[in-house]
């Protein structure tokens, strides 16, 4: 299963795993994959301590972090520290509201301000920027930007500290893109990935933008989690797979229970587009949050970081209520083949093996032509 990516990162399977949670990050890059963490909603310091324990762990095998700077966004050319407040101000009190009206119509009441995450830095991409000067003072293997081309300075700040930059796509044109700020890899994200989204399956946009940006290697990510699946990705030309869905339900995921239950029970019709969490389109667990903002009556989302801000505090609220399954989390359409609750090494170590048993089987149909 090794592709020249792992020989670039050191890895032993080309097997990338995104979570916001640092011990299944550990867990996946101590068991031979690359475990990737997800630094959106965190502080400098946080996510200096977080990558400071996850190197205590892995010790010399790999890991990556994963970034949230968008190619738009309100709040880029508006001066710190008025942004925060100019920002809030443009929130309309019809939309927060629609929210409060939600929020007291599943008895999730209201939270002292002290206990809620600051919405300050909350999508701000100068928040978002000071956390690659975090990110280089450490040691990741790769740093990935999730929405939008990666700005070529952070590129070049990365190249600097000996740390390959990777994006995002969801089309070839957004490949190009990259590849012209100089990114080292590629992650091909079909629509039915969670998070952020186009609108190409992930079947027909691996092969074109492997095409598209030869020889830089590409990962195929969206619906992917099975070794069937990475045998057909890296058939399509891609060095490996990137995934996210499979591991929220994992033995050392911090998924609050009530949602792990929901995760476990949806099926891969349980997903929808939104733009109800961020104002960008982002693939979600359809729930009675969803369901609200896609209503008639309901108020259109605002655009990034807008309706984050308005989110992100609601869905901290539902979580301390023990309701976190009332908002959800972002879900690829893969929700329908995660089924059990198993330790991230074993996930992996399965995932190695069907991709064995799958290769075999297309190679036994080739000898036989």
């Amino acid at each position: 299963m090794r592709t020249p990516i792992c020989d670039q990162l050191g890895c032993e399977f080309p097997i990338f795993a995104f979570s916001h949670c640092r011990d299944v990050v550990a867990a996946v890059s101590r068991a031979g994959g690359v475990g990737v963490l997800g630094a959106l909603g965190r502080t400098p310091d946080q996510l200096d301590m977080e990558l400071s324990w996850i190197e205590e762990q892995v010790g010399d095998k790999p890991y990556a972090v994963d970034i949230v700077l968008p190619a738009t966004s309100l709040d880029r050319d508006r001066p710190e520290p008025d942004a925060h407040k100019e920002l809030e101000a443009m929130i309309p009190q019809r939309h927060r509201a629609f929210v409060e009206d939600f929020l007291a119509g599943h008895g999730i009441g209201p939270v002292p301000p002290e206990e809620l995450r600051p919405s300050e830095r909350i999508g701000n991409t100068a928040e978002e920027r000071r956390l690659v000067d975090v990110v280089v003072g450490h040691r990741p293997r790769l740093l990935v930007n999730a929405l939008g081309p990666m700005p070529k300075d952070v590129v070049d700040v990365a190249h600097q500290a000996g740390i390959l930059a990777g994006g995002l796509v969801g089309s070839p044109a957004h490949a190009h893109r990259q590849v012209a700020n100089g990114v080292d890899v590629v992650v091909a994200q079909g629509t039915e990935a969670a998070g952020h989204t186009g609108q190409i399956s992930t079947m027909v946009l691996v092969p074109q933008v492997v095409d598209a940006v030869a020889p830089v290697p590409v990962l195929a990510a969206g619906g992917i989690a099975s070794g069937r699946q990475i045998a057909a990705a890296l058939a399509l030309g891609a060095q490996g797979v990137w995934t996210g869905t499979i591991w929220l339900t994992v033995d050392e995921a911090d998924t609050e229970p009530s949602l792990k239950e929901a995760i476990l029970a949806a099926d891969s019709t349980s997903t929808t587009q939104t733009r109800s969490m961020t104002g960008k389109p982002n693939r979600f667990l359809r729930t009675p949050w969803t369901d609200a903002w896609s209503a008639p009556d309901a108020p259109e989302p605002l655009p990034w970081p807008l309706q984050m801000k308005l989110a992100s505090p609601a869905m901290a609220r539902a979580t301390r209520a023990r309701r976190q399954e009332v908002m959800g989390t972002s879900v690829g359409q893969s929700v329908g083949m995660v089924t059990t609750a198993r330790p991230a090494a074993r996930v992996l170590l399965d995932l190695v093996d069907e991709f064995i048993e799958s290769a075999h089987r297309v190679t036994r149909l080739v000898d036989d032509a």
